[in-house]
């Protein structure tokens, strides 16, 4: 019997098939020989685990929960024309 790295439900026999390979770091090239970057997790699992994947891609930029920074509003520059200007 194997379980899934996260729900821990076990699998054997015919069910063995449901546990697939996940990437941990989403990088598919990562390949070590120790195996440190694979885990095992049944198909309802890894599907929700690449679902939250790319949901934090798409929401990034965006993300309600990331803190904006406030804009610049000052120009330093503004009064320059005329200053210029008394110059002349």
């Amino acid at each position: 019997m194997r379980p899934c790295g996260r729900c821990a439900r076990e699998f054997a026999g015919k069910r063995l098939s449901e546990l697939t390979v996940h990437h941990r770091d989403h990088n598919h090239d990562n390949n070590p020989q120790d195996g440190s970057n694979w885990e095992l997790l049944c198909l309802y699992c890894h599907d929700n685990e690449h679902s939250r994947y790319t949901d934090q891609q798409y929401f990034a930029d965006g993300s309600l929960s990331t803190p904006k920074t406030a804009k610049a509003t000052h120009n330093p520059f503004a009064a320059l024309a005329g200053l210029m200007k008394k110059d002349e």
